[in-house]
């Protein structure tokens, strides 16, 4: 009686078939990469946010609230120093220049700025999960058709399409499909879950622009929330 697997499968494939399982192959391993890369990446932001929100909060002036931002390359660090730059800028401009741009409204500008281009670093990849997610299982499909097409053209060969024969390349073929949606199911999941921490990364932004507009504005930095409330 022959013997059928996944081992059969690849040695009695055609280009077609091996093809098929090596994109989904390639595919599992792209995907895998991007979410335990940023996994980490995201995980080591949410730390770092803590931390550099309240050095600012205990910091007493734009340039010692920098200081305490000790990682260069992350986006609260961009988002500091691009305050400073713009906040230099309308200084060293003339008194004319000056008056024809507010500071409020420079500095939020260039924050904001800051804050989209840090949003869409923190966004690459995604994408790229978004896409296996939605194609896996399609490609996976398309190797289980091109698998019981040959089955069947096999069988009709043969002469034998009794239940004994047709089960097992069918069931061989249909292994594709089971590979697509192995690929699929954790880029999804992997996806949602890294796009529902980049929301919450680019959230702790726009909060520490604000806190960053203050205290480049006016001198101080907003009092925090829970300070207010021991307050009132």
């Amino acid at each position: 009686m022959p013997t059928y697997g996944i081992t059969h499968l690849w040695a009695q494939g055609d280009p077609m078939t091996r093809f098929v399982a090596a994109l989904l192959a390639a595919m599992s391993v792209v995907s895998w990469s991007v979410i335990v890369l940023k996994a980490f990446e995201f995980a080591r932001l949410r730390r770092h946010a803590g931390a550099a929100q309240r050095s600012f909060w205990e910091s007493g002036s734009a340039g010692d609230g920098i200081d305490s931002v000790s990682r260069p390359g992350t986006p609260f660090f961009e988002l500091a120093s691009a305050g400073q730059r713009a906040l230099a800028h309308h200084e060293a401009s003339g008194a004319a220049h000056r008056g024809r741009v507010d500071l409020s409204d420079w500095l939020l500008r260039s924050l904001r700025a800051s804050v989209s281009d840090s949003s869409a670093r923190l966004q690459r990849g995604l994408g790229l999960l978004a896409s296996i997610g939605s194609t896996a299982p399609f490609v996976g499909l398309l190797g289980t058709v091109w698998g019981i097409y040959n089955a069947l053209l096999a069988l009709g060969a043969n002469g034998d399409a009794s239940l004994e024969h047709v089960a097992g390349p069918v069931g061989e073929a249909l292994v594709m499909t089971a590979f697509g949606l192995c690929v699929a199911i954790p880029a999804v999941l992997g996806y949602h879950t890294l796009a529902r921490m980049s929301r919450d990364i680019a959230a702790q932004l726009n909060r520490f622009a604000y806190g960053l507009h203050a205290l480049l504005l006016t001198g101080s930095a907003p009092m925090p929330t829970a300070t207010l409330k021991e307050r009132v």
